[in-house]
C-alpha cells in the first residue's frame, strides 16, 4: 500500500501550486486591465465580468458537482495503490461524466434564455456565453483526474497557458473590435491550453480489464449530494453578487467601480486556493496524526496568507485600481468592506473543503444551506451598491461564525489519537 505524502511534500505542493497560480492570478490581473482600458462604455466591464466570471460558472454548476466526487475517490484509490478499483472508476467515470456534461449542455440550452432574461444580458452576449459554457464544460473531466492524480504542477502550467492565450486573444483581438463578446470569446480560446493534455494520454491510460465494476453505489451517490452542497455553497459566497449587481444595478453608474473593487477582493481567495486544491486532494486518502497536523499547518497557511493579502490589497487599492483603469474614490473605498467578505469567504471555503474531503455529511450539508441562505439575502436586500457593500460581510460574518463553531466540534470528536 502506498502512503501519503509526507507534511514537507505536502507544503511543498501547495506553495508550488500557489506561486504558479500567483503569476497566473497577475496575467488574469493584466487581461482585467485591457477589458478595462477597452470597454470604454459605462456598464461594459461589470457586464462582461458577470457574465464570465458568474453567469458561465452558473451554467456549469452539475458537472463541476460531479467533478469533485469524482476527485475525491480518483485520489483515495490512488494514494492506497488499489489499481483495480481506481480503473473501474476511470472507465466509470469517464462515462459518466460524458453522460452528465451531455445532460448538462442541454441544461445550459435550455435555462440561457430565461437566466439571461432575467439578469439583464443582451442577446449576443447570451450566445457567446452558451458557447464558451459548453465548451467549458467538457474539460470537467480533465480537471478532475488532474486533481485527483495530485498532478498540481501539470494543472498549474495548464492554467497558466489558459492565462496566456486568453490575454493573448484578448489584447489582439479587442484592438479592432473592443466589444464584450470579444472578452468571452478569449476565455472560450483560452480553452484550447487544454489540449495539453494528450501528451500525457498515455498517463490517463491503465491496461484493459476484461469486466469495469460501475462506480455506482450508495457511498459514490451520497458523497455526489454532499459535494453538490459544498459546490453551491462555494459559488453562492464567492459569485453570487456579481449576478445580483448585474440583476440589480447594472445599469447605474457604480457598476463597473463595484465590479473592478470585486475582481480585486475575490482574488485573495482565489490567489491562495491551490492550498485548497492540495488540502482536499490529501485529506481525501489520510487521516493519520501526522496527516493531520501537516494538513493543519497548510490550513492555517492559506488563512494567513488570505489576511496577508487582504492587507496588501488595501494598501495598494489605488495602484491595483489604477491597472484596471477604473481608479476612483467609489471604487477604493468598496474594497475594504469587500476584502472582508472575501476573507470570511475564503475561511469558509477552507471549512467546506476540510468537511467535504472528510465526509463530514452533515457539515457539508450546512454550508450549502448557508451560501443559498446567503444568496438569497443580497438579492433581495442588495438593490444599490451601498447596501449590498452593507449586508454582505455581515451576512459572510455571521456564516462563518455558525460554520466554524460547528466544524471545531467536529474536529473535537474526528481528531486522531497520536
Amino acid at each position: 500500500m502506498k502512503s501519503g505524502p509526507t507534511a514537507k511534500k505536502l507544503l511543498q505542493s501547495g506553495i508550488i501550486f500557489t506561486v504558479i497560480n500567483f503569476l497566473t492570478g497577475l496575467g488574469n490581473l493584466a487581461f482585467q486591465s485591457v477589458m478595462g482600458n477597452n470597454l470604454k462604455e459605462a456598464g461594459q466591464f461589470g457586464d462582461t465580468n458577470s457574465a464570465i466570471n458568474a453567469f458561465m460558472p452558473l451554467l456549469g454548476l452539475a458537472p463541476s458537482v460531479a467533478t469533485m466526487a469524482v476527485t475525491h475517490f480518483i485520489a483515495h484509490y490512488h494514494a492506497i495503490g488499489d489499481t483495480g478499483r481506481l480503473q473501474d472508476l476511470l472507465a466509470g467515470s469517464r462515462k459518466f461524466l460524458f453522460r452528465l456534461t451531455l445532460f448538462g449542455s442541454l441544461l445550459a440550452i435550455a435555462v440561457e434564455k430565461p437566466l439571461s432574461m432575467f439578469f439583464h444580458y443582451s442577446t449576443s452576449m447570451m450566445v457567446v456565453t452558451l458557447i464558451c459554457t459548453l465548451l467549458g464544460l467538457w474539460t470537467s473531466l480533465a480537471t478532475a483526474l488532474c486533481q485527483g492524480l495530485a498532478w498540481f504542477k501539470r494543472l498549474a502550467l495548464i492554467g497558466f497557458l489558459v492565462m496566456v492565450l486568453r490575454i493573448s486573444f484578448g489584447y489582439f483581438v479587442t484592438l479592432k473590435w473592443p466589444k464584450p463578446e470579444m472578452f468571452v470569446m478569449a476565455s472560450t480560446f483560452a480553452l484550447l491550453a487544454y489540449l495539453i493534455l494528450l501528451f500525457w494520454r498515455k498517463d490517463l491510460s491503465l491496461p484493459a480489464r476484461a469486466a469495469v465494476a460501475s462506480p455506482w453505489n450508495h457511498e459514490f451517490v451520497l458523497y455526489i449530494v454532499v459535494s453538490g452542497a459544498c459546490i453551491v455553497g462555494n459559488y453562492c459566497f464567492s459569485l453570487s453578487d456579481l449576478l445580483v449587481m448585474q440583476r440589480n444595478f447594472s445599469q447605474a453608474a457604480s457598476c463597473d467601480a463595484y465590479t473592478a473593487a470585486e475582481r480585486l477582493a475575490i482574488s485573495l481567495p482565489i490567489t491562495v486556493a491551490p492550498l485548497l486544491t492540495v488540502l482536499f486532494t490529501n485529506r481525501s486518502v489520510a487521516h493519520t496524526a501526522d496527516a493531520f497536523r501537516a494538513q493543519l499547518k497548510l490550513l492555517g497557511l492559506f488563512a494567513a496568507g488570505l489576511i496577508f493579502g487582504a492587507a496588501c490589497l488595501y494598501v495598494l487599492r489605488h495602484l491595483c485600481l489604477q491597472i484596471l483603469h477604473k481608479d476612483s474614490p467609489e471604487a477604493a473605498e468598496m474594497i475594504q468592506r469587500l476584502s472582508v467578505t472575501m476573507v470570511f469567504v475564503g475561511l469558509l471555503q477552507a471549512m467546506g473543503t476540510w468537511a467535504l474531503a472528510s465526509r463530514w455529511t452533515r457539515i457539508a450539508l450546512i454550508y450549502g444551506a448557508l451560501g443559498l441562505a446567503y444568496t438569497t439575502l443580497i438579492l433581495v436586500v442588495g438593490k444599490t451598491p451601498a447596501v449590498l457593500l452593507h449586508v454582505m460581510p455581515l451576512a459572510a460574518g455571521t456564516a462563518f461564525v455558525i460554520l466554524f463553531v460547528i466544524w471545531l466540534v467536529a474536529m473535537r470528536r474526528h481528531r486522531p489519537a497520536g
